[in-house]
Order: structure tokens, then C-alpha cells, then sequence
């Protein structure tokens, strides 16, 4: 199979779909693979160490995509890249369908087979593909959160930890999963005081099990969101659907019970946000104000710091690309549940039951 990877194009997104590392393994199992040039730069990878793996430099994206299979790359392709994209072609890729109806018109137009990271499920429930990305934006959000508490970032001018005979800042987080513990996790290292919410009782007394004496765990309902919301500093949205529209949790007229300069990061924007007043921002413009409540909805967080996020997420994506590349997407779905639940379109028909 001809796998190729192109540049990412999003703003700031310097991730790359493939490392010297995972070429290597693709050719050894007698595939062909090639890198757009340059695409790995932000990520640390240069054209030569791609060579030396094994790879073909290709100049432009459309020469690439024509001659690919399959197509390895980071996130959902963007107006310029539809055109490029062809009936039958695999493309893997994070696509977050639910919060983009134009890109899912245009890839079942195109006739795609479209495998999307952040629904590929395993038999333990687990979404191996997203969890490496998701445990980098949930401490990322609180690095975030963090900076942009800071006054001359127009936040309320609170240190996240405190200092002795000062109070810390109040972190609410509503979403338990690996974005919402790992967030925990860093906000009580800082020395916090962090609430995390969910709906699951059983995941909340296994957290409250393991995390610091400095985190409490709280059921999740409109009434106790409401109450955090009087009380925090930082808000992290980390709620999750797998495949489907993240719920609106926080109502714009819910700001009214912020804390003027409070902080709301929206982890959950890529599937459209869990707070009805996020819209998806950059890195090169994080933030905006909704009723001096500071938003911070970047839509790739991990792609900021690429050098740790490439690598990780090609430690889980290179099995499943192996198992395509060999087997062919048609076999990899019958043998293998994980890469089936991730098929979202395929030859214009929608498969994943949220988007129909």
C-alpha cells in the first residue's frame, strides 16, 4: 500500500501523522510511504531522517494525496484539502465530525473511507487513540488556565496555588474522564483547590480514592455546575461523548454567576464545547471575553507542544496504520472491533449512528 503523510495546515498545528520511527516499520512490512516536505519540521523531524527511514519526499500535498492509498495525517482536513481527498482513499486521521457538518458532507461526497482516531474502541471501552491526546490538553488546560488568570492577561490576578496565608485559586472541572483527571491531577500539584464533576459515581469513588486530599469529587447536575460556578476561579470543560455533540452544561446566562476575570477552558471543543458561549479559537488567538468571563476554546491544544503529542500519538496510532496497510480496511474492520468502531463514512455512507 502507498501510505502518504501530508503537512498539517491548521493554524499552529505542528503535529505530524508520522514519525521517521513509524516509516521505518511501514516499509519493512514492504509498503511505500510518503512525506510531504517539511511536514514533520514542527515536530522536530527533518526531510533527511525521513529519507534515511525509508520515506519519498514529495514537494506538494496534491501529488501526495494522488498517489496514496491511504492517507496518515493529524487533524480533520480542512476547505483546501477537500478537493484533494478521492472515492476509496483511506483517510485516518482525527476527523470530530459531530461539530462539522460541512466536512461531513464533503467527505461522504468524496466517497472516502473515513477512520476517524477519536471513536476507535476497544473491548475495555477504552479510546486508545484519543487518550494520549487527551491526558496532554488535560494538563495543558491547567498550564493555560494557569497564565491566563494572570491580570495582564485580562484574568483575575490569582496565583492557581497560592501562597502561605493566601487562599489558592478554585479549579472546577466538569468531566471525570482522562481529560478531567489529568487536569485534577495537575491543578492539585500546583496546590488548588479542585472540585471535579461527572455523572459516573463509580468513576468519582475511584478518583477519590486515588487523587490528592486537595480534590473533591461532586455529582454532576445543573444545580452543584451552578454552585462551582460561584466559586471558581477556573473552569475546565471535559466532557465527553465519544462521536457525538459534547452537551451545553453552562448556559451564557450561567456567567452572571462568575467571579469578574474567572477563566473557562473548553477542552471539549472539538465536539462542539460543553459551554454554550465556546467558540472554537487558535493558538495565535486563544481567548476572548464573554461577560469578563475569559474563554480559552483552542481546538488542538496538544499541537503546541508537538514534539511531546507526535510521539505520542503515533506510539498508539502505528499498530492500527500497520493493520490497515497489511490487511487492507475492509479485513482490519472485520478482525479488529477497535478499527471498525472508528469507520465513520465509508463510499458515502455515514456509519457512525450520531451524525445520521
Amino acid at each position: 500500500m502507498i501510505i502518504g503523510t501530508p503537512k498539517e495546515i491548521k493554524n499552529n498545528e505542528n503535529r505530524v501523522g508520522l514519525t521517521p520511527a513509524g516509516v521505518k516499520e511501514l516499509v519493512k512490512n514492504g509498503h511505500t510511504v510518503l512525506i510531504e516536505k517539511n511536514a514533520g519540521l514542527g515536530s522536530g523531524f527533518m526531510n533527511e531522517e525521513y529519507k534515511n527511514s525509508g520515506a519519498k519526499i514529495v514537494n506538494q500535498a496534491q501529488s501526495l494525496y494522488e498517489k496514496s492509498d491511504m492517507i496518515v495525517k493529524v487533524k480533520e482536513p480542512l476547505k483546501e484539502e477537500y478537493r484533494l481527498i478521492r472515492a476509496n482513499q483511506i483517510v485516518f486521521t482525527y476527523f470530530h465530525f459531530a461539530s462539522n457538518v460541512e466536512l461531513t458532507k464533503a467527505m461522504v461526497k468524496s466517497k472516502a473511507i473515513c477512520i476517524a482516531y477519536e471513536t476507535v474502541k476497544d473491548n475495555q471501552n477504552r479510546l486508545p487513540l484519543l487518550t494520549p491526546m487527551s491526558e496532554i490538553a488535560g494538563r495543558m488546560s491547567i498550564q493555560q488556565g494557569a497564565k491566563y488568570l494572570e491580570k495582564p492577561q485580562k484574568g483575575r490576578g490569582i496565583l492557581l496555588g497560592g501562597v502561605p496565608g493566601v487562599a489558592p485559586a478554585h479549579v472546577s472541572i466538569i468531566g471525570a474522564g482522562v481529560v478531567g483527571t489529568e487536569a485534577a491531577k495537575m491543578a492539585a500539584g500546583l496546590g488548588a483547590k479542585v472540585t471535579i464533576l461527572d455523572i459516573n459515581m463509580d468513576r468519582l469513588r475511584y478518583l477519590s480514592d486515588t487523587l490528592p486530599a486537595n480534590v473533591t469529587t461532586l455529582a454532576s447536575n445543573s444545580y452543584n455546575i451552578q454552585s462551582e460556578l460561584c466559586l471558581a476561579d477556573l473552569v475546565i470543560g471535559a466532557v465527553l461523548i465519544p462521536g457525538a455533540k459534547a452537551p451545553k452544561l453552562i448556559k451564557k446566562s450561567d456567567l452572571k454567576l462568575m467571579k469578574k476575570g474567572a477563566v473557562i477552558v473548553d477542552v471539549a471543543i472539538d465536539q462542539g464545547g460543553c459551554i454554550e458561549t465556546a467558540k472554537p479559537t487558535t493558538h495565535e488567538n486563544p481567548t476572548y471575553l464573554v461577560n469578563n468571563i475569559l474563554h480559552y476554546c483552542v481546538a488542538n491544544i496538544p499541537g503546541a507542544v508537538p514534539v511531546t503529542s507526535t510521539t505520542a500519538l503515533t506510539n498508539v496510532t502505528l499498530p492500527h496504520i500497520l493493520q490497515i496497510a497489511n490487511k487492507g480496511w475492509e479485513i482490519a474492520c472485520k478482525e479488529n472491533d477497535a478499527i471498525n468502531n472508528g469507520l465513520e463514512i465509508k463510499s458515502g455512507k455515514i456509519i457512525n449512528q450520531f451524525l445520521i
